[in-house]
């Protein structure tokens, strides 16, 4: 570490936002900040610019002038990066800060979740991935390949396969319930009102059903959002197994769906389940600590 590196900061970047890590020289944590969606897909003009909105204020949340690029280590976790164009063309753009390392926001999240030690990790939220820090030092990630063809357990996901239903209920191929009223009037409220949402729907957009589905899981029993949900939890344990053929490594569920999904998990994925010591952000504080 240069003396004239004075902060580390840690990014942790996705397609809905950025939370950034301020740190001291020394790793110790001082600041947290927020800011807009850095994930590489929309372009690294403004993911650069969500990032350092989030690290402005990070340092004003803790009444700091922000210093300058050159006295700051950069980690950052950041959905996109296996797209190699995308990822060179990120790191070109660095405004200045003295280093920069750059890595998926799955590689972050998983040594977040460990402290840099073996173990795997399931994210799911918007999407999904897995990845492991195996005992030899390999890496091993799982999934993680987009919507609508993967990101399975995510909360896009769900809402798909919400909509499939309704669609099939509007027809009369399925009976309708609490659940499909829901999500029919989530969905523009009638047959017409569906094929426009349908229209303008992307990845959010049905992943802002999600909260339905697990509403509904809870509320009443209903066989359509039980199967779902039973089928998102075998997904997770396909990842974990994919992760960890020797059904050994301790596994953290991370993400906003996580929790709501655990119950779906049978006994011998469940006792593997360890809380995550820290998230992406902290991950990444990790990642430009240790190069």
């Amino acid at each position: 570490m240069t003396n004239k590196i004075t902060y580390l900061i840690g990014v942790d970047g996705g397609g809905t936002g950025t939370r950034v890590a301020v740190a001291d020289c020394n790793g110790i944590e001082l600041a947290r900040g927020s800011a807009g969606p850095s994930g590489l897909i929309n372009g690294a003009d403004f993911a650069w610019n969500s990032i350092l909105s989030a690290i402005t204020a990070a340092f004003l949340s803790v009444d700091k002038a922000v210093p300058a690029f050159s006295q700051m280590a950069i980690g950052l976790g950041l959905a996109g990066v296996h797209n190699k164009q995308w990822a060179a063309l990120f790191a070109e753009k660095n405004p200045g800060f003295a280093r920069l390392e750059l890595a998926t926001d799955a590689y972050t999240t998983v040594l977040g979740a460990h402290q840099g030690c073996p173990g795997g990790m399931v994210a799911i939220g918007t999407g999904s991935v897995g990845e492991a820090l195996l005992a030899d030092g390999s890496r091993c990630e799982v999934g993680g390949w987009g919507f609508p063809c993967g990101d399975e357990a995510g909360g896009a996901w769900l809402g798909l396969r919400a909509v499939n239903h309704v669609q099939q209920v509007v027809d009369g191929r399925a009976q309708g319930s609490a659940f499909s009223d829901a999500v029919i009037k989530h969905c523009g409220g009638n047959r017409d009102g569906l094929f426009a949402w349908l229209a303008a729907a992307n990845q959010g957009s049905y992943a802002q059903l999600a909260p339905l589905v697990i509403v509904h899981a809870n509320q009443e029993d209903n066989p359509v959002v039980e199967q779902i949900m039973q089928e998102a939890g075998l997904e997770i344990v396909k990842i974990a197994l994919a992760l960890d053929k020797t059904n050994t490594l301790p596994i953290a569920l991370c993400g906003g769906l996580a929790k709501s999904l655990e119950k779906y998990l049978p006994a011998s994925l469940l006792n593997r389940i360890v809380p995550p010591h820290g998230d992406s952000a902290a991950g990444a504080l990790l990642l430009i600590k240790k190069s």
